[in-house]
């Protein structure tokens, strides 16, 4: 079975559409500006045949869809500051990233003090953001050293 150009861009559209919307990572819409652009591309396959055209509109459309999508993410940490509970979905290893639903959605996390290994399943308060990774302490920290 031979797919066409404009299937392939098609398909991979749909998946990066289907990753944006299903997969509880924060992708803050670049996922859903390079899937639009690459169903923008399926169309334009129909067109014009030269793959290096497709790659290269799909690239400028993603920068430009991602640009313009971008306004709707808060730049700012104003949501981290109101709520400052999460649960850990992964153990997080001491020293290393785990992942913690927060706010409803799954984030990489990290422990501030790296000596201590937080379990799964465990309430974690968020101190700050570092990218997409948020910094959390364990309750049980925040009790012993109150």
């Amino acid at each position: 079975m031979n797919l066409t150009p404009s299937q392939i861009w098609f398909a991979i559209g749909l998946g990066l559409l289907l990753l944006e919307l299903l997969v509880p990572l924060p992708t803050f819409l670049i996922a859903g500006a390079m899937g639009l652009s690459a169903l923008v591309v399926a169309l334009v396959a129909l067109v014009v045949p030269l793959t290096a055209v497709h790659v290269v509109i799909w690239i400028a459309l993603s920068a430009l869809l991602t640009l313009l999508l971008r306004r709707f993410v808060p730049l700012d940490s104003k949501k981290l500051a109101e709520a400052v509970e999460g649960v850990t979905t992964t153990e997080i290893p001491a020293g290393q990233c785990g992942r913690v639903k927060y706010e409803g959605v799954s984030w990489k996390a990290r422990c501030d003090d790296v000596k201590i290994a937080i379990p799964e399943a465990q309430k974690v308060y968020v101190l700050r953001r570092q990218g997409t990774t948020l910094i959390v302490v364990p309750e049980k920290w925040l009790a012993e050293h109150d």
